[in-house]
């Protein structure tokens, strides 16, 4: 099993879920975080004084895949959040060692 980061542009998020729905993923958790990366934020005015906004919003999910689904999850994620511009963000895939579904005690595969 792989466990998949994605971290999106929040305007993204439902063509991205939308996108892992079709190729059969169904749960995923999605938190709000802030960040950024090479475009090291930007600067704004408000009323008149310019400020520099450090940390951009941005949606993280969180979902673990058995191993045949991460290449149509990752491609599913890349092909919804892509605009093209700087920002886009970034997917980090790591292993998963086990899972276990509380409720029935099912692990594995069988668990996610």
């Amino acid at each position: 099993m792989k466990k998949i980061e994605a971290i999106i542009k929040p305007f993204k998020l439902e063509e991205v879920k939308d996108a892992l729905h079709d190729v059969g993923i169904e749960g995923m958790t999605v938190s709000e975080v802030k960040g950024f990366g090479r475009q090291k934020g930007h600067t704004e005015i408000y009323r008149g004084s310019e400020y520099t906004v450090d940390f951009l919003p941005k949606i993280k999910l969180e979902l673990v895949v058995a191993d045949q689904k991460l290449a149509e999850a990752t491609k599913a994620i890349i092909g919804a959040a892509k605009t093209g511009k700087i920002g886009d963000g970034k997917i980090f895939i790591s292993t998963v060692d086990e899972a276990i579904r509380i409720r029935t005690e099912e692990k594995g595969d069988s668990a996610v």
